[in-house]
């Protein structure tokens, strides 16, 4: 067991640690132990694959610090991230008698950590949160910064809140198990943060690649690490997205609709905003923000990954008439985060016929 990393999210009353590590998954009892009024049942919302492969050392650890526990599961896919399944659990949380002050542990990826937070944060008006993220996408990203929600069938996230969690608990290991496609899929927001922070951490993600999808735990650690520090630096700027915050939507606005077009079925979330990560770099290069250059680094940087480049078939106009209930959207202008170089995001408003214009080049790509 070995704890690499404690990072802080400093945001007055409501600041958590995010803890880094190896093998540190046992230690989930006395960490949610020392949450302020605890309660002494734990609620752990998670789905079968992840309560397979670790739920024993999860409910050893609850055992050992005289928690009574109950396991929640919720079936795997992103279709079980509404409003429909936020009330089963309502539900089973009533009948195991679960109490205002007893917390809710989010163990799994991004679906389970939003439904599990959003039920949280509604239950009891309430309740406390731990966020356990077990996928890479979870761990660098949507574990941390309170953005609970579940989907609506005319976009995703539309319903939700913020809620900060009393702790997010991250143990690399976790990722070992992962199927390598879900894999690489995280790996695109790994790819986000590094055209957003800058050059020294994009080029040490373009020279440490193959390591890194091979899991070395050094490594991989030091990306989880980095990735968490960026985005806590930008929660506690702005924590309720209402200005610096939306930078982190860097490829999600085309990603968000590809998924909600497709069903949220055919593409993994990281494949998606991959795909979108491709058309905002077309897009900032029709818009005269950059050269082809830096769309190129975008391309190879995401095919080196084994991450998808080009559109599905969809019409340009279906992707337009998405936007439309994107919550980025203000009024006619289609919002965008874009680059003016790395390390250099811009928010900006996009006219429709600059935007087919990209979707267009991204789909003649090889």
């Amino acid at each position: 067991m070995k704890l690499f990393e404690t990072i802080e999210v400093a945001l007055g009353g409501r600041s958590y640690k995010i803890y880094v590590g190896s093998g540190i998954l046992s230690t989930i009892g006395d960490r949610v132990k020392s949450i302020p009024r605890c309660g002494r049942k734990a609620i752990v919302i998670t789905n079968p694959t992840i309560l397979n492969l670790f739920g024993e050392v999860v409910r050893e650890s609850f055992l050992k610090a005289r928690f009574e526990y109950h396991f929640l599961e919720v079936p795997d896919g992103e279709e079980y991230k509404s409003l429909e399944m936020a009330s089963k659990l309502y539900n089973e949380l009533l009948a195991v008698d679960a109490q205002r002050f007893d917390p809710i542990i989010a163990f799994g990826g991004g679906v389970i950590g939003d439904l599990a937070g959003f039920v949280a944060a509604t239950y009891m008006r309430g309740v406390p949160l731990v966020q356990v993220p077990t996928t890479l996408l979870a761990q660098v990203d949507s574990s941390v910064g309170g953005k609970v929600a579940v989907n609506h069938p005319r976009g995703k996230n539309l319903i939700g809140c913020f809620y900060q969690p009393n702790f997010v608990l991250t143990d690399v290991t976790t990722l070992k198990t992962l199927p390598k496609l879900e894999l690489k899929a995280g790996f695109a927001e790994v790819i986000k943060y590094g055209f957003l922070q800058g050059e020294e951490f994009l080029s040490f993600l373009e020279k440490n690649l193959e390591s890194i999808l091979k899991l070395d735990e050094e490594l991989v650690s030091r990306v989880v690490s980095e990735c968490c520090r960026i985005k806590a630096r930008i929660v506690e700027e702005d924590e309720r997205d209402f200005g610096r915050r939306a930078i982190l939507n860097y490829g999600h606005t085309i990603g968000h609709a590809i998924e909600a077009l497709t069903g949220y079925r055919r593409f993994l979330h990281g494949e998606a905003i991959s795909v979108g990560m491709v058309c905002a770099a077309f897009i900032a290069h029709e818009f005269g923000l950059i050269d082809r250059s830096l769309v190129d680094r975008h391309i190879r940087l995401l095919k080196r990954a084994g991450l998808p480049l080009k559109l599905p078939e969809l019409d340009a106009n279906a992707i337009l008439n998405q936007i439309v209930v994107d919550k980025k959207r203000r009024g006619e202008a289609n919002i965008f985060v874009l680059l003016k170089a790395v390390g250099s995001p811009v928010v900006v408003g996009i006219s429709s016929r600059i935007v087919s214009k990209a979707l267009e080049d991204v789909r003649r790509l090889d």
